[in-house]
C-alpha cells in the first residue's frame, strides 16, 4: 500500500482531523514520508484542514 492511501485510511479510520505526529503514529511511516505524502494529498485537494496543522480527508 502507498504512503498516500495508508494516510487517508488512517485519517478516516480515526473519524476525527489528525496532525502528522498522530499520523506516524498510527501508520508506522517515517516522519519525513508521512510530511511528503501529505504534500501531495494536499496538492490533490484529497485533504483538508478544518484547524490549523490538523487534516482530515474531503
Amino acid at each position: 500500500m502507498e504512503s498516500k492511501e495508508k494516510i487517508l485510511e488512517a485519517m478516516k479510520k480515526a473519524g476525527k482531523p489528525l496532525n502528522a505526529g498522530k499520523i506516524v503514529e498510527l501508520t508506522g511511516l517515517e516522519r519525513k514520508e508521512v510530511d511528503k505524502a501529505m504534500n501531495k494529498l494536499k496538492a490533490e485537494n484529497a485533504i483538508e484542514s478544518p484547524v490549523k496543522c490538523f487534516w482530515q480527508p474531503k
